[in-house]
């Protein structure tokens, strides 16, 4: 399974880009693609347009909920960073990748880089 984190997810709905040719690739291959919901509220905040929410929707399916596991697992993602402001979200959507046993999809790599156990796509 490859879960998208927001960015790529934005970036793979623009015609041509990289994400997009991603995207389609893991598509034609059948895939298992997921996001969780924490990335999918993050979506959710936009700007975005109806076919741009119907067809992210159509791709991702239901988001993954947050369970007390991935909480547990992005709090020590969090506290292995120093407690920076503004990691909790990357955190939750890298935690969810990990218990999931999940690549993580995402066009900014350097937000995850330090994240210990995470693989990504």
């Amino acid at each position: 399974m490859i879960l998208l984190a927001t960015s790529f997810l934005i970036r793979a709905l623009v015609p041509g880009s990289s994400e997009d040719t991603r995207m389609r690739a893991w598509l034609a291959a059948d895939t298992d693609l997921a996001i969780s919901a924490v990335a999918w509220a993050e979506f959710l905040c936009g700007p975005l347009d109806a076919s741009a929410l119907a067809l992210a929707a159509a791709v991702v399916g239901e988001p993954l909920a947050v369970t007390g596991v991935h909480a547990r697992r992005a709090a020590d993602l969090v506290n292995a960073q120093g407690r920076r402001h503004g990691t909790l979200i990357d955190c939750l959507i890298a935690a969810t990748a990990i218990e999931e046993g999940a690549e993580l999809a995402t066009a900014n790599p350097r937000d995850f880089r330090a994240m210990a156990d995470l693989r990504l796509a």
